[in-house]
């Protein structure tokens, strides 16, 4: 399986291909962002839920393809002219939506200077166009138009991927069963697996112990219980 793991990071953290596992759950959307340039459609959207995998492989494919970064809810003739001119990534585009503050007549002025300059376009969001609300009938039509690339909940094996990698990148060496107790007993996201695991780096740090299941199941009912000190 290629060591491959796309999840939302924090900042600062890696975000290259060398940190990737890919799994039936993101499989499609991985496939996407290695078979550029040969897209199927000049605008793509990758959907998923929150932690599921947006940002990161959004990130690999802007590090790729030259891209730049815009906001979908102040879309100016600057922007635009960018679009002319470079390909474009607009991350997490259904946020603006939720807060009623996606810029519309920007974004589809923004996707018409795209498909005219031949410039490509990806998009992130949580779910499909026809759920962000979006009440210009035009920007409708071209969303709806779009490539739409869904990535799926994590699965068991995605996730045992992350924690692993997680543990390893901090050369911390974490038994398979505590693997396996953190996969069932976490949120299935990969930005909780993050949390998770630093919380119990954290601990075994400040405790000078070993990370055991018991520890794990200590620093996880804190997590469900909302509290943020690795040792509450």
């Amino acid at each position: 399986m290629p060591r491959q793991l796309p999840f939302d990071l924090a900042p600062g953290e890696a975000l290259s291909r060398d940190d990737l596992v890919v799994t039936s759950a993101n499989a499609r959307a991985a496939a996407l962002i290695e078979n550029w340039p040969a897209w199927p459609a000049p605008v793509v959207i990758l959907a998923g839920p929150a932690g599921s995998g947006k940002t990161h492989l959004a990130a690999i494919w802007r590090e790729e393809a030259g891209a730049v970064s815009i906001a979908a809810e102040a879309i100016g003739a600057r922007e635009i002219g960018l679009a002319e001119t470079r390909p474009i990534l607009i991350d997490n585009a259904d946020r603006g939506a939720d807060r009623g503050s996606l810029d519309e007549n920007g974004l589809f002025h923004l996707i018409n200077a795209a498909r005219a300059a031949g410039q490509p376009m990806l998009l992130t969001a949580r779910r499909f166009p026809g759920a962000w609300g979006v009440t210009l009938p035009d920007l409708l039509s071209r969303l709806k138009a779009a490539a739409t690339v869904e990535i799926d909940e994590p699965d068991d094996l995605l996730l045992a991927g992350v924690i692993t990698k997680l543990f390893a990148d901090r050369q911390v060496d974490v038994e398979p069963h505590v693997v396996q107790y953190l996969v069932r007993r976490i949120e299935r996201s990969l930005s909780s697996a993050m949390r998770a695991v630093d919380r119990l780096d954290q601990a075994a740090l400040e405790r000078k112990s070993r990370i055991s299941r018991a520890l794990a199941a200590e620093i996880v009912g804190a997590m469900e219980a909302g509290q943020d000190s690795a040792g509450a």
